[in-house]
């Protein structure tokens, strides 16, 4: 049966990149990125049986709570037990979606009670992120836990312990960290495709108030509907705040702005390109540009980063952007800069284009051998020719590389296979909570460099802040 099977995935693939799986120049562009495509086809393709089955509670059910929830569905043999939210609106919606027999509660603990769960999501608000998840792990649930694993840096080592001593998986919520396009970019990457690396642009630009956190409120949202007294739990007694619940995003006590938003994805895409573990120094700047709707995190904010020479990579700069209220639209980059060429990805695209010197390295400068002597300037002339042959003196070429994932390529779903792969068989994922933490804390650390103006020192490796 196997061997029936075999033939039409080969088919499918050879038409997906036949048509916009990959155009390149290069014998590289498609091998990575195929094989990925080809797991996730045979994963479908396996008998789900009873012993199988997956059973999902889902906590935080706001806007990526619904998208983790309808994406993990779409794996085979996933069902939703249960939903937590402390906004009771959103659980009546959970019950018109996902059928009234589903569990539903505003105390994610009487969730993680439950014999009958395997796996839970958690998408709450940031600051909320680590505490589930180590509660979670502890009472032998399998954890999916949407970026930034931690709220604040000093939950790291505690969570990442969790995992450690509980053995259970737990996946953090960064999806490119699964896609085929940023794999295709470390398989271009580690075959010197565009030379030793010096430096990374990564942006995210946003033209929309609602692009800027300024999300639709229900018409019912108050102290009867949401249960403000637990959301607040471990910060100061203030009283109901829509804004501060529904646009968490925007305050420091319950998310972590752009860095932990926005900056998080940038950097785990980094990490999978390059292989590194983190920078050592961190530096960002930042401002309150237009969105005065009464928020405390920037609305624009720039970040510098060096990263350490390691076996995986040169030292390099990691420049990263976020602009709320952009001119230029919404659009994102990652942006690899190498001597022999750019390797840019913008959404499920990448491309690399080469620009190489020739061997020569010129005369002249700026026509700075104009204003010698002309005796001096006809001498000059004629070593350089005797020195350097016209091939020395020519550009060098090198055919550059486009690559597009498959028509309708969902590397959330992708990050989820893997996740429930993990908890089915015990194979490790992709980004497990040293991988989140790596991502995690070198942004949160620009806040902390923001607000205390200073230079954060940062040790990858044993991932703590180091006091300089």
């Amino acid at each position: 049966m196997q061997q029936d099977k075999q033939p039409s995935r080969r088919k499918f693939l050879k038409n997906l990149g036949g048509s916009t799986l990959a155009l390149a120049a290069t014998p590289l562009a498609g091998l990575a990125a195929e094989e990925k495509i080809e797991e996730r086809i045979i994963a479908s393709e396996k008998k789900i049986t009873a012993n199988d089955r997956i059973r999902l509670g889902a906590i935080g059910m706001g806007i990526m709570g619904y998208n983790d929830v309808n994406t993990a569905l779409k794996v085979p043999g996933v069902e939703l037990i249960a939903a937590c939210d402390l906004y009771q609106g959103r659980l009546t919606h959970a019950k018109e979606l996902y059928g009234q027999n589903i569990f539903t509660t505003q105390d994610y603990r009487a969730l993680l009670d439950r014999k009958d769960i395997d796996a839970v999501i958690v998408a709450t608000s940031d600051n909320w992120h680590a505490r589930i998840a180590e509660e979670a792990l502890r009472k032998g649930k399998a954890v999916y836990c949407e970026k930034p694993m931690v709220h604040r840096i000093r939950e790291g080592a505690g969570l990442v312990a969790a995992q450690k001593s509980t053995g259970k998986p737990l996946q953090v919520g960064s999806q490119r960290v699964s896609s085929v396009v940023y794999a295709k970019a470390r398989e271009l990457y580690q075959a010197g495709e565009i030379g030793k690396l010096n430096m990374i642009e990564a942006s995210f630009d946003r033209q929309s108030a609602l692009g800027a956190w300024q999300y639709t409120m229900p018409t019912d949202g108050s102290p009867a509907t949401v249960d403000w007294d637990r959301y607040i739990a471990g910060t100061q007694k203030t009283p109901y705040d829509p804004k501060k619940f529904f646009w968490w995003r925007n305050y420091r006590d319950f998310g972590t702005g752009v860095a932990g938003d926005l900056f998080v994805h940038l950097l785990s895409g980094v990490h999978v390109i390059t292989g590194s573990k983190g920078p050592k120094k961190i530096f960002s700047s930042g401002q309150f540009s237009y969105w005065k709707d009464g928020r405390d995190v920037p609305d624009v904010m720039t970040a510098i980063m060096e990263y350490p020479e390691t076996a995986d990579h040169p030292p390099f700069q990691l420049v990263l952007r976020v602009n709320f209220i952009s001119g230029d639209g919404d659009r994102g980059s990652v942006k690899l800069v190498g001597e022999e060429g750019v390797m840019e990805i913008g959404g499920n695209d990448l491309t690399v284009r080469h620009s190489l010197m020739p061997k020569a390295p010129g005369i002249g400068g700026w026509d700075a051998l104009g204003t010698y002597p002309a005796a001096m300037q006809e001498t000059l002339k004629k070593q350089y020719n005797e020195r350097w042959s016209e091939a020395d003196q020519k550009a060098l070429k090198k055919e550059d590389v486009v690559y597009k994932a498959p028509r309708g390529y969902n590397e959330h779903l992708d990050h989820f296979t893997n996740f429930f792969e993990s908890v089915r068989t015990g194979k490790p994922v992709v980004e497990d909570a040293v991988f989140g933490f790596r991502a995690a804390a070198p942004c949160l650390a620009c806040n902390d460099s923001y607000f205390e103006k200073k230079i954060i020192h940062w040790d990858p490796v044993e991932m703590k802040i180091l006091s300089v």
